[in-house]
């Protein structure tokens, strides 16, 4: 089977690319699709309905989508492979900018929204960098040259990925990137691992506690004096 993670943050056209993607290969093979999100999506459901395919959704609730998917990826491979899928395709909300949901094998795709900014790739972090495409969405609503300078800005975040440029509403251009799922490799269950390094360790934000300045906070803080990517171990 092969494994497709679409992330990006929202209002980029994720859905939209996934249902370019599913209207492209279901003549073929058999898919499956997957959703994770915090509280809503009816994503599931759309594609089920306008295409027949099976799916499923998780809503992450208090936990990141990224912490999420990483624990229920192994129950959804599962699901998917027990329906002979061909293809799973994996939609994550993706707002924590700071994680990453790309695994070492399939493919990892980031969908930027040309109308996000030209600053918006470097923002973004993991999502674009550890990401092997790159779809860039609705580019009828800018010009040519804030398009060429979107593309310089996601190639300065990550040079080796594969840029596709795209309307995805009418799927304009997206022949590469159909090449380069179907030519992606089959995925082994028991080696798969998150493409890029978690962050460093699981705060007192995450765990619920609610008090703000980081003198109530304890292992790797941050003060405002210090400079970026210096942190304070404080013991509990």
């Amino acid at each position: 089977m092969k494994l497709v993670v679409i992330a990006g943050p929202p209002s980029a056209g994720k859905t939209a690319v996934a249902k370019q993607i599913v209207g492209h290969l279901c003549p073929n093979y058999v898919l499956a699709y997957f959703k994770i999100d915090v509280a809503k999506a009816l994503e599931d459901q759309e594609l089920a309905r306008e295409f027949g395919i099976a799916t499923r959704k998780v809503y992450s609730g208090d936990l990141c989508p990224d912490h999420a998917g990483v624990m229920v990826l192994g129950d959804a491979i599962g699901w998917s492979q027990k329906l002979g899928a061909d293809f799973l395709l994996v939609e994550t909300a993706g707002l924590c900018l700071r994680c990453a949901p790309y695994l070492n094998q399939g493919v990892g795709i980031v969908v930027v929204s040309a109308i996000s900014g030209i600053h918006a790739p470097a923002k973004m972090g993991p999502m674009v960098g550890l990401a092997d495409v790159a779809v860039v969405t609705k580019i009828d609503l800018v010009s040519q040259a804030e398009r060429e300078v979107l593309r310089e800005k996601i190639r300065g975040v990550n040079g080796d990925l594969m840029l596709v440029e795209t309307n995805a509403l009418q799927g304009t251009a997206l022949q590469p990137l159909y090449h380069y799922l179907e030519s992606s490799g089959d995925i082994d269950p028991v080696t798969l691992e998150l493409k890029g390094i978690p962050p460093l360790g699981t705060c007192t934000i995450c765990v619920g506690k609610k008090q703000v300045g980081w003198e109530h906070h304890f292992g790797l803080v941050r003060t405002l004096a210090g400079a970026v990517g210096q942190y304070l171990y404080r013991g509990e």
